[in-house]
């Protein structure tokens, strides 16, 4: 049987506090199976040799190289998430484009492709990840890599008129196209792709979404990721009797809770959902001192401008409307940019009346699901969904909002407050069956499948 190699942007050595590590690791969850070798960067910046170092643990092998200070500014700070994550987020205004940080990623995929080489044996199934690494599968065949070699994109992609705006556009797409397979969350981003492919290249898809590229089949997959609901619905039930969540049901005096939790990025939208929580106020006096929001906003990114200044403008937000609202007794939104545990989160997603996940742009957006498998089958809140999240292609029985327009947020969340018990349950119950269905397991098999044959 074929050895899975997984390459990804950051590889997290599992440990005995941590032991699975990573988003991408819970994710990808039975894929990684005893043998299976996982390659990406340490995640240190230094000069310690370009050779992989080797870490076994849980029946993985882990191989991890270190970049250079100057490679984790222009690859990563600078073109990853200054040019490609703003792009494919539709945020044109974002997009700060330099020709040496270009060429740092382009150096930077290659240097993955050299120390990877050496460790791949001639039947391996290569499985790279996300927008960091879209020239990685050129590169290895540049070095005379015949192995099956698959991409994943774990973020939305752009129809032709968007990725046009990026200088290296095409050199891109023509290095996803030496993949045997790429695969994508949505069927909306897939199409995008092919749409690409065909304005750019002038390849025309077959019905199934496979295209030639010289001379070679590239296929195309649409795989939606999921969590491992059981496991988190019994988490959510151990922390919801926690001294944690008892301190947020004291706090609230039986006011109902709206939560949100998101990386401080641009892409979640997070300012417009704070506006929306304004509007509910503002438009619907009866919910004034009778719900409050918690917002967790785990900081991320720190040393890109947009961030700094994102976290600023947020600051102001809240800052003005708890100053308008506030009671002597009452603060309508909570805000937080620490991390909190996975356990904690649950815990207040269970006691959460509704769950708030409205980004501007989205791959997938994990939180959805996780809020929806946390939920009590006797009282389950109400998931409010932003239509531009991947998540809403499946979770169709969510109240699905335009995240632009305030009011509409607002009606929602008043709707959300108000629905009552038998609604309430008759959504959740639909949701339910479908983030059940959708295990880390048939995400993995879907696309490793199409690999495979």
């Amino acid at each position: 049987m074929s050895r899975l190699v997984i390459v990804s942007n950051r590889v997290q050595i599992p440990t005995e506090k941590a032991p699975r590590a990573g988003g991408l690791a819970v994710a990808l969850g039975s894929g990684l199976a005893p043998g299976t070798l996982w390659f990406g960067w340490s995640g240190k910046r230094g000069h310690n040799g370009r050779t992989p170092s080797l870490h076994d643990a849980q029946g993985v092998t882990y191989a991890t190289i270190d970049l250079t200070e100057k490679e984790y500014h222009d690859f990563y700070v600078g073109f990853s998430n200054g040019a490609l994550w703003p792009l494919l987020h539709y945020r044109l205004d974002y997009l700060d484009y330099h020709r040496h940080q270009h060429q740092g990623y382009c150096d930077v995929n290659a240097y993955f492709a050299e120390a990877l080489l050496p460790l791949l044996k001639d039947d391996d199934l290569v499985w790279v990840h996300d927008y960091q690494l879209f020239l990685v599968g050129e590169n290895l065949r540049a070095r005379g890599a015949t192995q099956k070699i698959g991409f994943f994109l774990h973020i939305p992609f752009v129809p032709p008129e968007i990725l046009d705006a990026l200088p290296c556009g095409l050199e891109l797409l023509r290095g996803l196209c030496a993949y045997d397979v790429v695969g994508f969350h949505t069927d909306e981003h897939r199409n995008a792709f092919l749409s690409c492919v065909e304005t750019f290249l002038g390849l025309a898809s077959a019905d199934d979404g496979s295209f030639v590229f010289e001379g070679r089949l590239v296929k195309t997959v649409t795989a939606p990721i999921g969590i491992d609901a059981e496991e988190f619905a019994q988490t959510a039930v151990r922390a919801a009797r926690g001294a944690e969540v008892r301190r947020i049901r004291e706090s609230l005096f039986s006011r109902a809770l709206v939560i949100g939790a998101d990386r401080l990025d641009y892409s979640k939208g997070l300012p417009n959902r704070f506006r929306a929580f304004d509007q509910l106020l503002e438009r619907f006096h009866e919910h004034r001192g009778k719900v409050s929001m918690l917002q967790v906003a785990a900081r991320s990114r720190e040393d890109v401008d947009r961030y700094q200044q994102l976290r600023r403008t947020l600051d102001r937000l809240v800052g003005d409307i708890n100053g308008r609202y506030s009671e002597f007794d009452w603060i309508p939104i909570r805000y937080m940019t620490r991390a909190l545990s996975r356990k904690s989160l649950a815990g207040f997603y269970r006691v959460a009346r509704v769950g708030l996940v409205t980004p501007l742009r989205d791959g997938m957006n994990l939180v959805a699901k996780e809020y929806v498998a946390a939920q009590s089958s006797a009282d389950p809140g109400v998931l409010i969904l932003s239509r531009f999240a991947g998540a809403a292609d499946e979770l169709k029985e969510a109240l699905i909002v335009n995240p632009y327009d305030a009011d509409e947020v607002a009606e929602a969340i008043d709707q959300a407050l108000a629905m009552d018990l038998g609604e309430r349950k008759e959504r959740w119950q639909a949701l339910r069956e479908r983030v059940w269905a959708g295990t880390p397991a048939r995400f993995t098999e879907t696309f490793l499948s199409v690999l495979r044959d």
